[in-house]
């Protein structure tokens, strides 16, 4: 497949719609305030963690952390956070300590289908990754941290900053999108890290041979650009890769087997366009949402067709628009949350209302329609 193609408003095409919530989550405590928020998951309870960066400007946000402090406000939350379904906060850890090491800038946070948090990093020197339970109990750290840039993207003992893990549970292995330094995806072990196999663009070895700036117009490239943002594993065994500064998704059989690809948004330069993806919580997985950061929207699709089907949001701050829109996940009620870098710096819930027809190609902000 090369183009995604568009479903068409009014032809009986029916896709998930989803409105956001503008009260969730609830306000923070403390004067904390959220950096680049760099990655979402969610737990078998159905509580949402993030990870930011707390990259605050000392003039105007973080004038609390300021040496000497400028303000009584406002300081940087502690980089994880957990909320509860109604956006309570539950929980908040992270940062160095004497029994890890901390990424240089951390990316991506996800939960695997034990209920532990797995943190990459795309630091210059991030060539690691962090497991912790969910209560921030560290577990384990695999890779060499701080050995300086993998050599190439052939390494099986240390990575080259990693994007974001997934996890593929009846395997029990977890999927490395990895990264902003290499150009392929890697497999572990999910229970002791051990490395079991990776693959490049198509299914064939990685290359790390420097690519030309992307052309929309020019053929499609045979390499992987970095970053590699997303490798996502399906519960029927195929993989889907975020190719971002190519602005396609690849789709591979578990043992990195090419299967197909779809470009989206295709003429998009700079960041490219495919962020991120997460599936619909079905047992077919029948939709794809994918976080187009650089357009600010997210597209739904239907995944065995990959045709992008409609997509909501907009540039902007207010609820239901996005500044860089990075990750996305959904609860077990169908409901998608995202987060947002850049100067985004926050999350946000999108509650599902069932299926319905496409209103439209790009539905805009989902506001909440109340009794109209």
């Amino acid at each position: 497949m090369d183009d995604g193609a568009q479903a068409s408003e009014g032809q009986g095409v029916e896709a998930p719609m989803f409105e956001v919530d503008p009260f969730w989550p609830k306000p923070l405590p403390d004067h904390w305030v959220l950096g680049s928020a760099i990655g979402v998951g969610v737990d078998s309870r159905d509580h949402v963690f993030i990870v930011h960066r707390g990259n605050l400007t000392e003039r105007t946000e973080g004038g609390a952390d300021a040496d000497p402090p400028i303000g009584d406000c406002c300081r940087a939350a502690p980089p994880v956070l957990e909320f509860d379904p109604e956006g309570n906060l539950v929980n908040a850890w992270g940062g160095p300590s004497e029994d890890y090491v901390w990424p240089g800038s951390n990316h991506g946070i996800t939960v695997d289908h034990m209920d532990n948090l797995w943190i990459g990093g795309n630091g210059p020197n991030d060539t690691h990754i962090l497991k912790f339970s969910r209560d921030g109990e560290f577990l384990a750290s695999y890779g060499e941290p701080e050995a300086g840039p993998a050599a190439d993207s052939h390494s099986e003992t240390r990575f080259n900053r990693v994007a974001k893990l997934a996890f593929d549970a009846a395997a029990n292995e977890a999927y490395l999108a990895d990264g902003y330094g290499g150009r392929r995806v890697a497999v572990l072990d999910a229970s002791t890290g051990a490395f079991k196999r990776y693959w490049g663009a198509y299914g064939n070895a990685p290359d790390d041979t420097p690519t030309p700036p992307y052309d929309p117009d020019a053929p499609l490239i045979e390499q992987f650009r970095t970053p590699v943002h997303c490798a996502e594993p399906s519960l029927d065994g195929l993989v889907y890769v975020c190719d971002r500064p190519n602005d396609r998704i690849q789709v591979f059989q578990t043992d990195g087997t090419y299967v197909d690809e779809v470009r989206i948004a295709p003429r998009t330069l700079g960041d490219g366009s495919t962020w991120d993806i997460a599936f619909s919580r079905d047992a077919d997985q029948k939709y794809m949402y994918v976080a187009d950061g650089k357009n600010m929207r997210v597209y739904i699709m239907d995944r065995a067709s990959l045709e992008i089907l409609t997509s909501f949001g907009d540039g902007g701050r207010q609820p239901g628009q996005f500044f860089a829109v990075h990750s996305i996940a959904t609860d077990s009620n169908g409901n998608i949350y995202t987060t947002e870098t850049y100067e985004g710096k926050r999350v946000q819930k999108f509650v599902y209302m069932g299926l319905g027809p496409v209103p439209a190609e790009h539905q805009g902000p989902p506001w909440p329609r109340g009794d109209q």
